[in-house]
């Protein structure tokens, strides 16, 4: 229903036509009542004339009309006139953000600083467990203020006849009310998740998707998965990568991890939390230099310094291993190592190198258990750092190993086998454990990990994914007193190395009754 310049609509005088959105014509009116501009966005018969679908949005404008953010687009409420229904909400000036990328890739800065604006509506409507559902540059104004406002949060769920299961036209109020626009619709289903086109239920991770889209599409100025048809941009989503070569040279290494994150297929192992996505946006400190540590922050105690020696050992003997087994190159330039505690970190726990120092197997990162603020934690040291970062929610934290793509830490706590994405977000619980220490585990090529949960409990495993851990060794506590630690997979996944150490569970026992390294095989091998 096309309504012209001066038509009332209850309270409001429609003064032009904006343009025609996924749910009907939008109109700029005033509202005589509080005098103010404002958008009317008049709902499509298919949505106006369904009893259910009308019972279902009104529902969920309610919800939306509670989000209250600057990076928002309010709503004001519902309106009928004349048998038709319209959505009032608050008229943003400016381009959107699809018009402002008609025109190519934006500068870094910009770019992110348009991001953490998005990062922080999404976060605020996560927050209140409303999902956005379709969010995509058309759905993003910007002002001329730099305000960046998102519109339509929410709304997919609202059309959706199946009240937001997934299976409705892929949740998108684009795709189901003009599925004769071709144009429109590709600009749709270049931003879906994987879920999302495979007709399956969704949450906070499917704009997280959306999200990393957005990003890549306003740095590298082309869609991540773009093609010329709605089934090759569908198989695109399901099965192709963005090309990351065509970010700018100048993207922050921490931003083309967090892109990578979000745009995870698997949305288990998706980024799960936007706020993280907008802590790490906001990281502007890890692209300067690090200047040097004064010497009042370095200054170390003489326990330390023994502490400090054996890890030296511990890392020198990594290097000579992993120099003698990697295949015959080049021989490549020395590094040289000096690692110091992060600050206000006392020292290493409990002095076993082996268990609470892990070099990552690309050989950039160092990840270390230290005592800060009376708690067991993990901290995070790239080679090119002064001194390591904290790595939130890793409280008590009793060893340490990492995934063999270097994107992963596995730790123990004594009541949880746990991993944590070093990109960001809370660290995920693989299985419960009910001992009270953690004697080492490894993380497999087949994503598989080897762990010893407490002193005479025996080897077993585990999927890095999650699952009933399964014995690969055990002993009679009894009888036979024996312990297993620091197990390490070989090379092929045909066995697991690990030390043998007997007596009683003592720090005497543990220090002085190591009594060789055994392999076992692993069944099935």
């Amino acid at each position: 229903m096309a309504l012209s310049a001066g038509t009332r609509f209850g309270p409001h005088e429609i003064t032009a036509l904006l343009g025609v959105g996924g749910m009907g014509e939008v109109y700029r009116a005033r509202d005589t009542n509080l005098n103010r501009d404002v958008a009317i966005k008049v709902l499509l018969p298919a949505l106006a004339n369904d009893p259910d679908r009308l019972v279902r949005f009104s529902r969920e404008a309610q919800v939306l009309a509670s989000l209250n953010h600057p990076n928002i687009a309010h709503i004001h409420g519902l309106e009928e006139a004349d048998g038709v229904r319209a959505l009032v909400m608050e008229l943003v000036e400016g381009p959107t953000l699809a018009e402002r990328l008609a025109k190519g890739a934006i500068p870094i800065d910009e770019a992110l600083a348009i991001a953490k604006q998005i990062a922080q509506a999404l976060e605020a409507a996560h927050e209140q467990e409303i999902v956005h559902r379709d969010l995509k540059p058309a759905n993003i104004k910007l002002r001329g203020d730099g305000t960046v406002k998102v519109l339509d949060f929410g709304l997919a769920k609202a059309i959706d006849r199946s009240g937001g299961s997934g299976r409705e036209a892929m949740n998108s109020p684009t795709l189901s009310m003009h599925a004769t626009m071709q144009g429109t619709i590709l600009g749709t289903a270049a931003y879906m998740s994987p879920e999302q086109a495979r007709g399956l239920p969704v949450d906070r991770r499917t704009d997280i998707w959306a999200f990393g889209c957005v990003v890549y599409e306003m740095l590298s100025g082309t869609q991540a998965f773009a093609s010329e048809s709605l089934s090759d941009t569908v198989a695109a989503v399901l099965r192709s990568e963005p090309d990351w070569r065509a970010l700018p040279a100048g993207t922050p290494d921490r931003i083309r991890v967090l892109l990578k994150r979000c745009l995870e297929k698997e949305s288990r192992q998706r980024l799960h939390d936007v706020a993280d996505a907008r802590i790490e946006i906001e990281d502007d400190e890890a692209d300067a230099t690090p200047a040097a540590a004064s010497p009042r922050e370095t200054r170390v105690n003489p326990v330390t310094w023994v502490v400090l020696s054996l890890v030296s050992g511990a890392v020198l003997a990594s290097v000579v291993w992993w120099v003698g087994t990697r295949p015959s190159r080049a021989t490549p330039a020395a590094i040289h190592l000096s690692l110091t505690l992060a600050n206000r970190a006392a020292s290493f726990v409990h002095m076993n190198a082996s268990r609470e120092l892990a070099i990552s197997p690309d050989g950039q990162k160092i990840v270390y258990v230290a005592e800060y603020n009376g708690k067991r934690q993990l901290f995070l040291r790239a080679l090119g750092d002064s001194e390591g970062k904290l790595i939130e929610g890793t409280d008590g934290a009793l060893a340490v190993f990492f995934s063999p793509d270097s994107e992963w830490i596995g730790f123990g706590t004594g009541s949880a086998l746990q991993k944590a994405a070093l990109s960001g977000g809370s660290p995920v619980t693989i299985c419960n454990l009910s001992g009270t220490g953690f004697y080492g585990g490894d993380w497999s090529a087949d994503n598989t990990i080897v762990f010893v949960p407490d002193y005479n409990a025996g080897l077993w495993t585990v999927s890095a994914n999650g699952g009933t851990p399964q014995p690969l060794l055990k002993t009679d506590v009894e009888k036979d007193r024996v312990s297993y630690s620091d197990p390490q997979t070989l090379p092929g996944g045909r066995g697991v190395l690990f030390t043998l150490a007997s007596g009683v569970p003592s720090p005497q026992t543990i220090r002085t009754s190591l009594s060789s390294i055994w392999a076992e095989e692993i069944p099935g091998s």
